[in-house]
């Protein structure tokens, strides 16, 4: 039985209303004035209330607005009672959140009418804010699902991984993983797939579960180029498919101490390293390639690296540098290379510095993009 709210300083009006509504088989509820009439909308949470436009204390309007402000009663079909038929009054009536309106004097079977309508689209409401919240719960748990199979940060010498992944919304198209190929090398990766969402997060966890089960067909792990290449056949773009991905793929040598990468359209991973305290050297690296999908014959090449102990890598997606600041300009790579120059590594948490420097200089509360870094550090 649908519940309904009159809000009316008038007596007669009151009883007209009442007895023509209960008498259709509604539950019904009176108030006299605004004031009341909103303190019981919030402990009634009705699924119409019928308002008049002219009461003492509190007008309609702001009982519209109040009621239209209050989340449990979003979807509360407000329904004003008028006695004022210019456009001018209609509009401010709709600008406040009314949903409907009834002329004074209030004829029975129009008024019957609207309240079959508008109770009609209060259950069209509540079912769709129904189906969101099943949405948003399932979204909730996927995203609780990506984050189980991401990796834990790794502490064993001779390296040490640390991670940060913020998505732009629920779901995000970034991932990264490590793992050992053997006692002495160690695969890393961190890729970037197009879009957001969920339809950027399928691609990206079906990435992350090809790799680790080592499931490419003739694909030599420890050869960067080789794994982008066998990526790149099974993920080609399609009609039906038009995701691709950047991807920055690299095999440490804990015996050589080198580092043999490939990229695919990702930004260069950068190396931090010092012969001193004065001189940091840095070292962007990146090799030529298209991202993963776009092109069946791309191709693509490693390139060596020798590791400097006690160095720092950092590998990331470029939503980590690609947003606006206050001035409206793009903080850009630039900027970030600088920061991770000037990080110092021995401070506590340099990876929560750093997503606080971006908060900062950020010129929303939220990111565009997904962002995510990893950290490592060689001994």
């Amino acid at each position: 039985m649908a519940q309904i709210l009159i809000i009316d300083d008038d007596p007669a009006i009151q009883l007209l209303l009442k007895r023509a509504l209960v008498k259709k088989g509604y539950k019904v509820s009176v108030a006299s004035d605004g004031e009341d009439g909103l303190a019981k909308a919030r402990s009634l949470c009705p699924a119409m209330i019928i308002c008049d436009w002219v009461m003492p204390r509190m007008n309609g309007i702001d009982v519209c607005r109040q009621v239209k402000a209050t989340p449990e009663l979003s979807t509360t079909f407000f329904i004003l009672l008028t006695s004022m038929g210019s456009v001018d009054s209609r509009v401010q009536g709709l600008d406040a959140g009314a949903d409907d309106f009834v002329c004074k004097p209030v004829e029975m079977f129009e008024l019957e009418a609207r309240v079959r309508s508008g109770l009609r689209q209060h259950q069209l409401s509540r079912d769709l804010q129904t189906q969101k919240q099943k949405l948003e719960a399932e979204l909730a748990e996927a995203a609780d699902y990506v984050r189980s199979i991401l990796p834990e940060p790794l502490l064993a010498p001779p390296i040490a991984i640390d991670v940060r992944f913020i998505p732009s919304s629920q779901l995000g198209g970034d991932s990264f993983d490590y793992f050992w190929l053997d006692d002495c090398h160690l695969a890393m990766y961190l890729l970037d797939v197009s879009g957001h969402g969920l339809r950027a997060a399928l691609p990206s966890l079906s990435v992350i579960n090809l790799l680790r089960s080592k499931q490419l067909i003739q694909v030599n792990y420890h050869q960067p180029s080789d794994v982008l290449r066998g990526l790149n056949d099974a993920f080609q773009m399609t009609p039906r498919n038009d995701k691709y991905f950047t991807i920055w793929y690299g095999v440490y040598d804990c015996k050589q101490h080198q580092l043999v990468y490939a990229s695919a359209g990702h930004p260069p991973a950068i190396s931090i390293s010092s012969s001193n305290s004065s001189d940091i050297e840095v070292e962007a690296l990146k090799t030529s390639g298209f991202p993963v999908g776009m092109f069946p014959e791309a191709e693509y090449v490693d390139e060596v690296f020798p590791v400097n102990p006690h160095s720092l890598l950092y590998i990331f997606s470029d939503g980590i540098y690609e947003f606006h600041q206050s001035d409206g300009t793009i903080w850009g790579l630039d900027n970030f290379i600088e920061f991770l120059k000037n990080n110092d590594p021995m401070l506590n948490d340099p990876l929560d510095r750093l997503l606080e420097r971006i908060k900062q200089v950020n010129l929303h509360d939220f990111f565009d993009d997904d962002l995510s870094i990893m950290q490592i550090t060689f001994d």
